[in-house]
């Protein structure tokens, strides 16, 4: 089952509407890290509020996304886990370390433009610095 993946700004938007396979997680992972690259996207949102189970294939894939495109430059958050997924993933040990996270896809988007903006002023910094000021 193909994720939609949406484009919204600097931002990409993929929002798993069902229980995937491994095969589908995998696929998942591989457009989204090339589309980062492609659209020079500065953001990356996984929606699972649709998602009642995740196994440590999923988290561990999602750990993977936010990893490799941070790497390509893009930031990560994984939004919408449930309480009863959240409750399974600490009794099971599975842990997103390093991985962004927020309630909703508006707190997600919030916490990107935060992101963004933060990286506007770092880079401004920067330039008056090597500007000698």
């Amino acid at each position: 089952m193909e994720v939609p993946i949406l484009k919204q700004g600097h931002y990409l938007i993929a929002s798993i509407q069902s229980a995937l396979t491994d095969a589908d997680l995998s696929e998942l992972r591989e457009a989204l890290i090339e589309r980062v690259g492609r659209f020079r996207s500065r953001g990356v949102i996984v929606d699972v509020t649709a998602l009642d189970v995740m196994d440590s294939f999923a988290v561990r894939t999602l750990r993977d996304i936010a990893h490799m495109a941070r790497l390509r430059g893009a930031k990560t958050v994984i939004v919408g886990i449930q309480l009863d997924v959240a409750l399974a993933m600490v009794q099971l040990g599975l842990t997103l370390k390093g991985v962004a996270t927020a309630l909703d896809l508006e707190e997600g988007l919030a916490f990107l433009d935060h992101h963004a903006a933060a990286r506007v002023d770092d880079k401004r910094a920067v330039g008056r610095i090597n500007r000698g000021r």
